[in-house]
């Protein structure tokens, strides 16, 4: 029981320290499911990692479910990758941590956006991950 109060502590924390910006914001569930998601792709090597990398293939038309972290500042670093995922149809939503984020990615650095591709191995999680993305309220 403690536990379970220590970690929506933490997570209000986390949420308290979020960009204006950063909207449609992932409940907690869905991070998880996002950060799983993150960890799978990341063991077969299918996700682009960092703002000049995702960016870079957004512009060449690959698809995926972009993970954007709400606390990076500045916010001029990635504030047009909503733009440019609504654009193309992506599917994007952001989580409260670039910490955790990066280290579900494998990588000991932080990391403040993430496109994750499909894949077969981890189809059945991406499809989840996809339909609850898509059903977040978009900004306007």
């Amino acid at each position: 029981m403690a536990k379970t109060k220590k970690e929506a502590a933490d997570a209000n924390e986390l949420i308290a320290h979020v960009n204006p910006i950063a909207r449609p914001l992932a409940s907690r569930k869905l991070s998880k499911k996002l950060y799983k998601c993150v960890k799978k792709a990341s063991k077969v090597k299918n996700i682009r990692r960092g703002v000049k990398e995702v960016q870079k293939f957004i512009n060449k038309g690959e698809k995926g479910i972009v993970v954007m972290a709400g606390d990076t500042l500045p916010i001029d670093v990635y504030c047009h990758l909503p733009v440019m995922c609504e654009d193309r149809s992506l599917p994007y939503a952001y989580i409260p941590s670039k910490g955790d984020l990066g280290s579900s990615a494998g990588s000991k650095r932080p990391t403040c956006v993430i496109l994750i591709k499909p894949h077969e191995d981890y189809q059945d999680a991406y499809d989840e991950c996809v339909a609850e993305v898509t059903g977040l309220p978009k900004p306007l």
